[in-house]
This record gives C-alpha cells, structure tokens and sequence, in this order.
C-alpha cells in the first residue's frame, strides 16, 4: 500500500467539512476548525473551487458550498449502487454474527420481492430464495415497507373492505387490523412476523433507505420457532437494525432511521 499524500487528505478533510451541518464555511473557520495553517487552507480551497468542488456563496465574499462537481459524483456514485450487491455484503456480516437466514427485500405493489439472502448454517433454518415473491401483509419485511407509505399509497395497495390473502392461520386478513399493526411498526420502527407467512418460522425486520431519506427496501432475520424466543427477538431486532443502517450508509443514507 503507497503513502497518502498530505495535500489529498487536507483536501478531502475541507469537502467532509460539509458533511456537518454547515451550508457554508468562510477559509477562516476551516482554518480553525483543522488546525491548518492560514496560507494552506487558501491554496486548497482556491484549487478545490477551480475545480468546481467548492463554489463561492453568492453576495458572501470569502465563503464557499460544496460545488456542483462534488453533486456530479455523488450522483454518478448512486447510479452505479446495486441494492442486491451491497445487500448481500451486509447481509453476509449479519448472518455471520447470528447464524440466521438474512433477507433484503423490496416492495411491487402489495408484493414483496426478495433480492439478497444469505443462509444460516443451521440444519433447521428457513427455506426461501432470492427473487421469490410474497404478500407483503404476511411478511416482517413486507410489513416494514408497507408501514413506511404514505397513506394514500397504502389505500391504494391495500383497499379496505378487501379480505387479504392467508399465508397461515396466524396471517392478517383484515385491512383495518393490519393498519392498526402497521401503526406500531412506525412508532417502533421494526416489524415483527410471528408465524405469518410460515408456521414454523419468524422474523424481525428494519427500514433501509436511499440518500433522500426514503424507505427503499427491508432488512429480515428469520428464525425457525425451536429457536424463537422473546429475547432472541429483542436480540435480532437490534441487529436487523444495525444491519438496516449500515445498508443505508451505504446507499448514501446520512441519517438517524
């Protein structure tokens, strides 16, 4: 591995400066905030605003914002994220750590879709595949997504007064008891699957979302009943979450789910 050179590493110190929650910064305030000498910070924002990464404040002589290149990258960066590559990586990590199947999934209309899955090692785990198709309503990942429309969306998907399919007995079948559940999901912020879909199986699952904030997919852990327990839920919902985030970090996600 080469050496990192001074020069870069103070460089990409002043752009992460913006990461925080200042719009903008004047070269004395990154001087200070770096501990960098006066004439270093002048040469590095002039070069860093010649190429577009920083740009001045309009009618605030001496202040800079990021510059439509960083804007430019990020955006070329996005476009080449594959959910189901980076959902597998953090996957993997999860079910290293709990021995459980782990799942990434995506909502099409009232469907959820799986596009990563990762199995236990188990000899009794869950038998499911990547790219299968479920009710939403009868899944912990499906619930998930659902309870993050908005409601009109939700309406629209699920309209009231239409019975839901039953995966099981212990499925939903009521829209309107399925909404008061999903109104618990958003004040916990994870959805829990009790033998819903599979009578011998449940799950904990958590948000993931894009660089705008949006819930784009969910990540499950599932877990066969012999090993389903009131503590062994508050254990993978905890780690369905940190997985969660780290998948949302990594699709540029910046804050709190």
């Amino acid at each position: 591995m080469g050496r990192l050179v001074p020069a870069v590493t103070r460089a990409m110190d002043i752009l992460e400066l913006f990461l925080g929650p200042d719009d903008s910064l004047s070269a004395p305030e990154i001087t200070r905030r770096l501990g960098l000498p006066r004439t270093t910070v002048h040469e590095l924002v002039t070069t860093l605003a010649a190429r577009n990464y920083l740009s001045g404040v309009p009618g605030q002589p001496g202040r800079y914002r990021l510059g439509v290149r960083t804007y430019q990258l990020g955006s070329a960066f996005g476009e080449r994220l594959d959910l189901a590559a980076e959902g597998r990586e953090v996957a993997r990590k999860v079910a290293e750590t709990c021995d459980e199947t782990v799942h990434v999934a995506i909502l099409e209309d009232a469907d959820v879709i799986y596009v990563a899955k990762i199995d236990s090692t188990h000899a009794v785990r869950m038998v499911s595949a990547a790219g299968r198709r479920l009710p939403a309503h009868c899944t912990a990942v499906g619930k998930m997504l659902l309870a993050s429309l908005p409601e009109a969306t939700l309406d629209a998907r699920l309209p009231a007064g239409r019975p839901l399919v039953a995966m099981t007995d212990q499925s939903y079948t009521s829209p309107d008891e399925l909404r008061r559940h999903l109104a618990g999901i958003r004040e916990h912020g994870v959805a829990v699957e009790e033998r819903e879909s599979n009578p011998d199986v449940s799950c904990v699952a958590a948000p993931v979302r894009d660089s705008a904030g949006r819930v784009v997919a969910a990540m499950s852990i599932s877990v066969p009943m012999i090993r389903w327990s009131a503590e062994r839920r508050r254990e993978l919902a905890e780690l369905a979450t940190k997985g969660a985030q780290e998948l949302s970090a990594r699709l540029g996600y910046r804050g709190r789910l």
